[in-house]
């Protein structure tokens, strides 16, 4: 991030007032398709697509030196199931039925990879139809499963997608990550859904075709039934019964992409979709968070703590220690409490005060991570101040034991804001 590409993002952030990113607004009537690497920047990239929460698709000019792209996928375009085999065979990997219906998810099982690859071969072979129904490979964390020589040779990550505090958090834990493979036949796919924690993600396919429907924030609810729940199926006829889902009159049409072979789609915050694999299909994944989303991350939380304790608001004077139970809920279901949120935050801070402690010219010169130069880092800063500021002063926050945090989170707090003092005119 230069400069210039600061300021504007800061005053981006300003004009909203506090409003949440994203959020609202007017639709836009389709989705640009970004040719030429050359002539696109990261600064274009944050102004034209990140800040304003809107999809995009990357041509496959953006991937045609990725290993994967070559290695992954026969000179027909198909999947090299034999490379796969020798490469992965005996890998486990989570795999979805997509014909049976699990709340709004698919059920799963694990299997290793030459197992699922007979089972696709087979799949097609018949005409698309199975007895063991349609299996999707789904979230297979590729980056676990290979070591740092060979995943430099499965893909290259786009400098657009650089600032990832997600996986550069889960990274430093060295825990787990949120990168993954999704593979499978025509007619496999993933359920109506917005992605995890409200963050971004990115879908590169390396062989096959997705079709997307994309809904941008607050149009889902005008799908929403009569019991307030959202929909499996967004192709499903029974969403044009009007006594199931009453305010469907109100709903738009979705944005429809299909995504060719060897092009990234961008998936902003908080926009639900539904995907479909119209062939044989293989695409790499990531979802991120950064300072762009930070905030609607944070107010992704609020609400399932609050939906938590709706759930479990009968027992409020009965049990014991109660708001610390519906934190222990809420990460059972949503994967963080707030606890957790803050070792999060904490992490990406430590690690931008370090970077602006070295100075504008060094920071240049040695970028700590990928993208991670100094005026970045200074962006970053004033978000995670702002997010901080508000996370401190919430109640449910202030029942955490906080006692043994280092530092204490108004300690980074006066941390982050002396940082942003000094940086404002650098």
């Amino acid at each position: 991030m230069d400069r210039e590409t600061r300021a504007f993002a800061e005053q981006h952030f300003r004009d909203l007032g506090g409003q949440l990113y994203g959020g609202g607004g007017q639709a836009p009537s389709g989705v640009a398709f970004i040719k030429e690497p050359a002539t696109f920047s990261y600064a274009d990239f944050v102004k034209a697509f990140l800040l304003p929460n809107r999809p995009c698709v990357f041509s496959s000019a953006f991937t045609e030196n990725w290993g994967s792209r070559r290695r992954w996928v026969t000179p027909e375009g198909k999947p090299d199931f034999e490379y796969l085999l020798q490469k992965y065979g005996d890998v486990v990997v989570p795999v979805a039925n997509c014909g049976v219906q699990e709340y709004n998810s698919n059920p799963k099982e694990h299997m290793p990879l030459r197992e699922y690859i007979s089972y696709w071969l087979e799949y097609v072979q018949r005409g698309c139809s199975s007895p063991r129904g349609c299996l999707y490979l789904k979230d297979w964390h590729v980056c676990r499963d290979s070591s740092a020589e060979d995943l430099g040779d499965v893909f290259t990550l786009p400098v657009y997608f650089s600032s990832d505090w997600l996986n550069e958090f889960w990274d430093a834990l060295d825990v787990d990550d949120y990168r993954f493979v999704y593979a499978g036949p025509p007619g496999t796919w993933s359920p109506f859904h917005a992605d995890i924690f409200r963050s971004f993600s990115w879908s590169a396919n390396i062989c096959g075709r997705k079709k997307w429907l994309f809904f941008p924030p607050g149009q889902e609810e005008a799908l929403r039934d009569c019991h307030g729940s959202l929909p499996y199926d967004v192709t499903s006829p029974k969403l044009l019964d009007t006594r199931l889902h009453p305010m469907l009159q109100h709903s738009s049409p979705p944005l429809e992409v299909t995504q060719e072979a060897g092009e990234v789609v961008f998936v902003p915050s908080g926009w639900h979709h539904q995907v479909h694999n119209l062939d044989d299909t293989i695409s790499i994944n990531h979802n991120w968070v950064n300072g762009c989303n930070l905030a609607n991350m944070w107010h992704f939380l609020q609400q399932e703590l609050r939906a938590v304790q709706q759930e479990v608001h009968e027992w409020r004077d009965s049990m014991p220690d109660w708001h610390h139970h519906c934190q222990v809920i809420m990460r059972s279901c949503s994967g963080i409490n707030f606890e957790e949120f803050y070792h999060f935050l904490k992490v990406i801070a430590e690690r931008r005060l370090l970077v602006l402690g070295q100075g504008s010219e060094a920071a240049q010169e040695e970028n700590i991570g990928l993208g991670l130069g100094f005026q970045q880092a200074a962006f970053d800063v004033g978000r995670l101040a702002e997010v901080l500021a508000s996370v401190v002063i919430h109640p449910d926050f202030q029942r955490v034991d906080t006692s043994t945090f280092s530092p204490g989170p108004e300690e980074l707090l006066c941390q982050l804001q002396d940082a942003v003092a000094a940086t404002t005119t650098l």
